[in-house]
């Protein structure tokens, strides 16, 4: 590469803005988050691509530009407690640890869990605690959510996150029955139910039940 690390950086936030990224809470947890931290190996040089890599045990770091509306659309303030159905490498919490109060991710890769959690530590990032857990049942001794984001597709929303959200919370997640069908939604949580909202069509790995073998 003949650019500078500081010029793909500031490539990498243009490229945010232009795929729709627009909210400064965001985008400023974004620029705070090094990307780079997170995508080990191979793929290294590769970034402040917006574009999604692959990562141990099969799962992959979402493109940024993804990652960015979905935070956005998920619409955290400083007071909220998040939940992320979906550690993977750890970036997306990252990126929420600057926007809520506190954030609990899980993910049924022990490996994954625990590459992320050193990343966290070193980055000082005392408010997000992870776990290893089926992701699918959600995290009930913590709950309700006032915010949860899910990182991997399921065929619909599934019920034990809906039931941890609170009322007048946000749900962001992919939903559809194929690797080649698949559309963000947003779930708000009202008095009488569930308001549903699509968003975007997306490619995110299926939400699989149970403890991956891998660990």
């Amino acid at each position: 590469m003949t650019d500078s690390l500081a010029e793909r950086k500031m490539q990498f936030m243009f490229a945010l803005r232009s795929k729709g990224v627009t909210d400064m809470n965001v985008l400023t947890a974004m620029e705070k988050v090094d990307r780079g931290l997170f995508v080990k190996g191979l793929f290294a040089d590769r970034a402040y691509e917006d574009t999604p890599l692959p990562i141990p045990c099969g799962q992959t770091i979402s493109q940024p530009s993804v990652v960015g509306l979905m935070t956005q659309v998920l619409n955290v303030s400083p007071r909220d407690k998040v939940l992320e159905v979906g550690t993977g490498s750890g970036y997306q919490a990252a990126i929420l640890s600057h926007l809520a109060r506190r954030v609990y991710t899980v993910d049924r890769h022990r490996r994954l869990v625990a590459e992320a959690q050193k990343i966290f530590q070193e980055l000082d990032l005392a408010n997000v605690t992870a776990f290893a857990a089926d992701g699918s049942f959600g995290l009930p001794e913590q709950a309700p959510f006032d915010r949860i984001i899910v990182t991997a597709a399921a065929e619909d929303a599934p019920g034990p996150l809906l039931a941890q959200l609170r009322v007048g919370g946000t749900m962001v997640l992919p939903v559809g029955q194929s690797d080649a069908v698949q559309s963000m939604i947003k779930v708000e949580r009202t008095d009488d139910g569930f308001d549903y909202e699509e968003i975007r069509p997306v490619r995110f790995v299926p939400l699989v039940e149970g403890m991956a073998r891998d660990n």
